[in-house]
């Protein structure tokens, strides 16, 4: 009587072996190819990275700035802009740049929540939720 091979079941059978890793097992006297396969990263669309990239660098804050700089003068009463402009913006703090000491404390004093409403208005007040003027 003749022998028959076994059948694989195709649902557990393990994918062949390339020459590279049956190499590597016998250097090594271990077989370290199931735990490379299961290190190995899944490849994944760009639709699931793009937004933790855009996270990481910072660029929907970025964004927010630049959207500031361009509305500034328009939201602003123009003899203020011309003395203050926005230079950045950190955990919902703007912070504003004013060309000298006299300006900072006429704005600082009688205008700061009226630029501060003004800003939220457009922004949303989890955007801007305070606003820091500086001489500089």
């Amino acid at each position: 009587m003749t022998e028959r091979p076994k059948r694989r079941n195709l649902r557990t059978a393990r994918p062949a072996r390339s020459a590279r890793e049956v190499v590597l097992a016998e250097w090594r006297g271990v077989d370290l190819g199931p735990l490379e396969r299961a290190q190995t990263m899944a490849a994944k669309s760009v639709g699931q990275v793009l937004p933790q990239v855009v996270r990481q660098l910072g660029w929907e804050r970025r964004q927010l700035e630049s959207e500031i700089q361009k509305v500034w003068n328009h939201l602003i009463d123009p003899t203020i802009a011309a003395h203050a402009q926005p230079t950045g913006l950190r955990n919902g703090t703007l912070f504003v740049s004013v060309d000298s000491s006299v300006w900072l404390a006429e704005i600082v004093r009688y205008r700061r929540r009226e630029i501060l409403q003004r800003l939220q208005h457009s922004f949303g007040r989890e955007q801007i939720a305070r606003i820091s003027f500086r001489a500089g």
